[in-house]
C-alpha cells in the first residue's frame, strides 16, 4: 500500500507531486513518440515526451499538438494530461482535454486497459464487465445519469471556458448518450485533469492541429489594469488567437536581467499592464487589417495609449518574456513572494473586469499587493498575492484569502482551478465551491478507480489543510560566507529564488542551462535539484553541519560551474556561486584533496614549469601521475610553451603608432601565459595594426581557478592585489581586454562581491572596465576606430561554439558580430550548451564519462559534420581541448583569426 505520485517535469504549482510515497518519474525511459499518423492528424505517445519535442517531431509535417503551456520545453504530455494543460492560445485551441482521444493506464489492481470513445454498444459491453474496468464504467455512468441536473447547475457553465475543478463530471454530462449529438462517452477526457490520482496514464493519443502560416501580435499599452481588462471584452471579438496580460509587477524585474533584458525591446513607457494579443491565418494582408481595425476599435474607445505591432521572428522574444516574467519575479530578494495561492481561479471573460475588481478590494482589505498576468482571453488571471510565508501573519492572510476567493468563485459561477489542478492546494475548497453533494461523488469514483488509496493521495479529494507542510521556513541561524551575499538578502535566500519554475531541465540543444541535466535526466543534477537542497539544509536548525554533508556534496558533484543558470534561470539562481561557496566550507570541515590542492596551485606551479616547459608536459603527462591525481587516463594534459607570452612581449617590437593612439591594456591569463601564447600574439598584432597601444598585466590573476576549486579565501587575496593593480588604470578609462573568458569575467562577476570591502567600489569601477577582446573590437568597429585593417577575402566558413561564462554574462552576439568583420566568412552558431570540459572537471576520472556525454550531446556530432576546410571558432581554452579530445579537430581563437586573415 505505498502510494505511488506519478510525475513528470514537476512544474506543477498545487502540490500535485508532493507526498509520501514512490515518486513514479516518467521523464527518463518514457519518453518515445510511439506513432504519428498524418493523415489522420494523430500520434500516440508515452507520457515522458516532452511538448517541444512533440511540436518539433511534428513541424515538417505542418501539425502541432495545440495546448501549448509557458513551460513547453520542458513540461511534459503526461502532467499536461494529469492538470488538464492550456496555455496562451487556448481561446483557439482549448485545453489538453480537448485533444486527448484515448489512453492506456494502469487501475488500482495492477490490470492495464484503454479509455476511449464507445458508441451504446461498446459503453454497455464496458458496464456488463465483472473487473475493476466495469465496476469503474458503471460507477462514472451512474453518477452522471443519477445527477446530471445536480452536475450541470453547480459545475461552471460553458461561458466558463477554463474549468478543472475536481473530476470531469460536466464533460461526460454534456455528451452522449445524455446528450444527443454530443460527443461519445469516454474516459479519456475525463481523466485529464485528475493528478494521478484514479490511474497511471502509459500512453496516449492525441489530436494534431495545422500550425499557422502566418501571425503576428498586438501589444497594447494601458496606464490601468481595469483599462486592459475592459479591452479584453474589445478584443475577444476580433477572433484573436491569444489575448495574455502582463502587469507592471512581471515587467519591471526583467529591466536588469541578463538574458530579459532584451526582449523588452516592444514595451513603451512604463505600462501599468499591457497585452499581448496574438493574431493568426493564412493571409498576411489580411492579419495587418485585422491589427488595424483591432487598434482602431481600441483607440475609438479610448482604451491603450500604445499599440506595437510585432512580427516573426521577433515574435518569440514576446512570449519568452512572457513565459520568464513570473520567474523574474519569484527571483527578486527578499521573503515577500507573490504566492500560489488563489492564482487560478477563472470566470466567465465577461465577468473578469468586475471580478477583478473584487480581488482588488480584497487586497485592501488584507493590505498585501497582488500581481496580475495570464490569460485574459478565456477569463483566467494569475492572481499571485504577495505574502511573507516565513511569519504567522503571512501564513494568516494565505489561509484567509484562499477560504475568501473560494466563495467569490462560487459567487461567480467560476472555476476554482483553470488549468493548474486542485492538488493539494484546491483540494480543501472543493466541496466548498461545487458543494457537499458533488464532493461526495467525486470522493466515490475516487475509491472504485483506487481501492487501496495508493494513487497520488490527498489531491483532489481528503485533502489536507494547506499550511500543512509548507517548505518555506524561517531561517533559524545564518552562517559566516565568503562572497557577500547581501544583493539577495543571504544566502539562503539566494537558494530560495529557485520558486520550480523547472526551466533547468531543458533538453539538448535549447540552452546551456543545465549540462549534468542534460546528460543524466537526473533532477538531483538540475539546478533546481540543487536549490532545493540548499535550501533544505540551509534552513535547518544546524545549517553549517548541512552546509558540509555528504548529501549536499553528492547533488554538487556534477555541477560544471557552467553558470547557465546566472542567465537562462528566470530567477538568477548562481548555482556555480553556491557551489564555490560550499566548496570552502565542505574543504574546511573535511580538509583539502590532493588534486585540488594542485589545481589551486595552478598558477605558482606553471610558473615552475615554464623553466623546463618539455620535460614538464612530459612529467604531467605520465599515467602515474594521472593516476595520482585523479586525472583520466584517455586526456592529455595541456602543453606548456617554451615561450611564455609575457617574454614574448617584452622582447617585441611594438608597431608604431600614431600620437592619437589609444591605449588598451590586455589582461594576461595563466591558459595565454603558460599554454598558448601564439592566441596573445595575435591578439596583440591584430590590436596593433587596428591603431592601439598594448600594455600587458604583470604579476596579476584572476582568482578563478581557485574560486572554481573552493578556495576562496585564497581567491579573495588574490583579487585584492589585482584589483589594486587595475584599478588606476580602470579610473584613467583604459579598456581592459581579456582572451580567456572565464577568466577576464570574473572581473565583471565574482570579484565585486568577493574582494575586500574597502576595494568593491574600486572592484565594480574595474568591472566596468573588463572586456572580453570581442566585446571591444566590436564596439571600435561600430564607432569607426578600428585602424586601417586589411582582410584577407577568400570565403570562409566559420562554426562557433561559444564559452559558458560567455553566453551567461555577456551572450554570443558581440563574438558573432566580431567574426562577421572578417569578408565573405559565413558565421554558424553551434546550438551547444557547454562542452562539457568545464576546467578540470572534465580531466577529473570520475568525471570524464559525464564530460564526453555532454560534449556528444550537440557539440562533437556538429563539429564531425562540419567540412574539413570549414574553421572551427572556441574562444574558451577548455573548450578547444574537449574538441579536440573528443572530435581530433583543431579550434582557433577568435584572436587568432582576424589576426591570420590579414593581409
Amino acid at each position: 500500500r505505498i502510494p505511488l505520485i506519478p510525475r513528470a517535469a514537476g512544474t506543477s504549482l498545487a502540490g500535485q507531486c508532493v507526498g509520501n510515497g514512490l515518486v513514479v518519474d516518467v521523464s527518463r525511459h518514457m519518453t518515445e513518440i510511439l506513432e504519428i499518423d498524418c493523415e489522420r492528424r494523430r500520434v500516440r505517445v508515452q507520457p515522458g515526451v516532452i511538448l517541444e519535442d512533440l511540436n518539433d517531431a511534428l513541424a515538417p509535417n505542418g501539425l502541432m499538438f495545440g495546448p501549448d503551456t509557458s513551460t513547453a520545453n520542458r513540461c511534459m504530455i503526461g502532467g499536461m494530461i494529469g492538470n488538464n494543460a492550456c496555455g496562451s492560445h487556448s481561446i483557439l485551441y482549448g485545453t489538453t482535454r480537448d485533444h486527448v482521444l484515448e489512453v492506456e493506464a494502469i487501475l488500482g489492481d495492477g490490470s492495464v486497459t484503454s479509455f476511449g470513445p464507445l458508441d451504446k454498444n461498446a459503453l454497455q459491453a464496458k458496464l456488463d464487465l465483472d473487473t475493476l474496468e466495469g465496476r469503474i464504467y458503471r460507477e462514472v455512468f451512474h453518477a452522471v445519469d443519477d445527477h446530471r441536473t445536480l452536475i450541470l447547475d453547480r459545475y461552471p457553465g460553458p461561458d466558463v471556458l477554463r474549468r478543472n475543478t475536481g473530476y470531469a463530471l460536466d464533460v461526460l454530462a454534456r455528451g452522449q448518450p445524455w446528450a444527443a449529438g454530443g460527443p461519445e462517452f469516454n474516459l479519456a477526457p475525463f481523466l485529464c485533469g485528475s493528478e494521478g490520482t484514479l490511474a497511471i496514464i502509459t500512453e496516449a493519443v492525441l489530436n494534431l492541429v495545422a500550425k499557422p502560416t502566418s501571425r503576428l501580435l498586438v501589444c497594447a499599452h494601458f496606464d490601468s489594469l481595469d483599462g486592459a481588462l475592459r479591452a479584453t471584452l474589445v478584443t475577444v471579438r476580433h477572433d484573436p488567437a491569444a489575448v495574455e496580460l502582463i502587469d507592471r509587477r512581471i515587467l519591471e524585474p526583467t529591466r536588469g536581467h541578463l538574458e530579459q533584458r532584451h526582449n523588452r525591446f516592444w514595451i513603451e513607457g512604463d505600462p501599468e499592464a499591457v497585452l499581448i494579443i496574438e493574431l493568426s491565418g493564412a493571409d498576411t494582408k489580411e492579419l495587418a487589417r485585422r491589427a488595424r481595425d483591432l487598434v482602431n476599435d481600441l483607440q475609438r474607445i479610448g482604451l491603450g495609449y500604445a499599440f506595437p505591432i510585432v512580427d516573426p521572428p521577433r515574435m518569440s522574444q514576446v512570449w519568452e518574456l512572457r513565459a520568464a516574467g513570473l520567474g523574474l519575479l519569484m527571483g527578486v530578494p527578499g521573503d515577500v513572494k507573490a504566492v500560489t495561492v488563489i492564482e487560478d481561479t477563472a470566470v466567465a471573460v465577461a465577468e473578469l473586469p468586475e471580478y477583478v475588481r473584487r480581488i482588488q478590494a480584497l487586497m485592501e482589505k488584507y493590505q498585501t499587493r497582488c500581481v496580475y498576468y495570464g490569460h485574459a482571453s478565456v477569463g483566467l488571471l494569475h492572481l499571485r498575492p504577495e505574502l511573507n510565508l516565513k511569519q504567522p501573519e503571512g501564513i494568516e492572510k494565505f489561509k484567509a484569502l484562499a477560504a475568501e476567493v473560494a466563495d467569490l468563485v462560487a459567487e461567480f459561477g467560476g472555476s476554482l482551478s483553470g488549468e493548474h489542478g486542485d492538488g493539494r492546494l484546491r483540494g480543501p475548497f472543493v466541496a466548498r465551491v461545487l458543494g457537499k453533494e458533488i464532493y461526495e461523488i467525486l470522493c466515490r469514483i475516487k475509491s472504485v478507480f483506487d481501492p487501496l488509496g495508493i494513487f497520488n493521495p490527498h489531491k483532489v479529494t481528503a485533502a489536507f489543510p494547506i499550511d500543512r507542510d509548507l517548505r518555506v521556513k524561517a531561517p533559524h541561524a545564518e552562517i559566516p560566507v565568503h562572497f557577500d551575499w547581501s544583493a539577495d538578502q543571504g544566502f539562503l535566500r539566494a537558494a530560495e529564488k529557485c520558486n520550480g519554475a523547472g526551466a533547468c531541465r531543458k533538453r539538448a540543444g535549447r540552452g546551456t542551462m543545465c549540462p549534468s541535466y542534460m546528460a543524466t535526466l537526473e533532477e538531483k543534477h538540475s539546478t533546481r535539484g540543487r536549490a532545493n537542497v540548499f535550501r533544505q539544509v540551509l534552513s535547518s536548525p544546524d545549517p553549517l553541519a548541512g552546509l558540509t554533508s555528504a548529501e549536499l556534496r553528492e547533488v554538487l558533484d556534477l555541477c560544471l560551474a557552467c553558470k547557465g543558470c546566472k542567465s537562462e534561470c528566470p530567477a538568477a539562481v548562481d548555482m556555480a556561486r553556491m557551489k564555490a561557496e560550499f566548496l570552502q566550507h565542505y574543504q574546511d570541515r573535511h580538509g583539502v584533496p590532493l588534486r585540488a590542492r594542485v589545481l589551486g596551485g595552478f598558477g605558482r606551479l606553471n610558473r615552475m614549469a615554464a623553466r623546463f616547459p618539455d620535460a614538464a608536459t612530459a612529467l604531467i603527462n605520465q599515467t602515474w601521475v594521472k593516476r595520482l591525481l585523479g586525472i583520466h587516463a584517455e586526456r592529455r594534459l595541456p602543453a606548456l610553451a617554451r615561450q611564455t607570452f609575457s617574454r614574448w612581449f617584452s622582447s617585441h617590437a611594438p608597431r608604431a603608432s600614431s600620437g592619437t593612439a589609444r591605449d588598451v591594456l590586455l589582461f594576461n591569463d595563466l591558459f595565454t601565459e603558460f599554454h598558448e601564447p601564439g592566441i596573445g600574439i595575435a591578439a596583440v598584432g591584430f590590436l596593433e595594426r587596428a591603431g592601439y597601444r598594448v600594455g600587458l598585466t604583470r604579476g596579476i590573476e584572476s582568482g578563478r581557478v581557485a574560486i572554481s576549486q573552493g578556495f576562496l579565501r585564497q581567491a579573495k587575496g588574490i583579487l585584492n592585489r589585482s584589483i589594486a593593480w587595475l584599478y588606476p588604470h580602470a579610473a584613467e578609462g583604459t579598456a581592459i581586454l581579456g582572451l580567456e573568458p572565464s577568466e577576464i569575467l570574473t572581473f565583471r562577476d565574482e570579484a565585486p562581491d568577493l574582494v575586500a570591502s574597502r576595494l568593491r567600489a574600486q572592484a565594480r569601477t574595474v568591472a566596468e572596465r573588463t572586456l572580453l577582446f570581442e566585446e571591444f573590437v566590436v564596439e571600435e568597429s561600430r564607432a569607426g576606430k578600428l585602424g586601417a585593417l586589411a582582410f584577407n577575402q577568400s570565403p570562409c566558413h566559420l562554426l562557433v561554439h561559444g564559452h559558458c561564462h560567455q553566453k551567461a554574462l555577456a551572450g554570443m552576439q558581440p563574438l558573432l558580430d566580431a567574426l562577421a568583420i572578417l569578408p565573405h566568412a559565413k558565421v554558424e552558431t553551434i546550438p551547444s550548451g557547454c562542452c562539457g570540459m568545464a576546467g578540470a572537471f572534465g580531466y577529473e576520472r570520475e568525471h570524464y564519462e559525464v564530460s564526453m556525454r555532454i560534449g556528444e550531446l550537440v557539440l562533437f556530432p556538429a563539429v564531425r559534420g562540419a567540412a574539413p576546410e570549414t574553421l572551427i571558432v572556441a574562444p574558451g581554452t577548455s573548450c578547444r581541448h574537449q574538441i579536440a579530445d573528443g572530435t581530433g579537430r583543431r579550434a582557433y581563437h577568435p584572436a587568432e583569426l582576424l589576426w591570420q586573415r590579414q593581409i
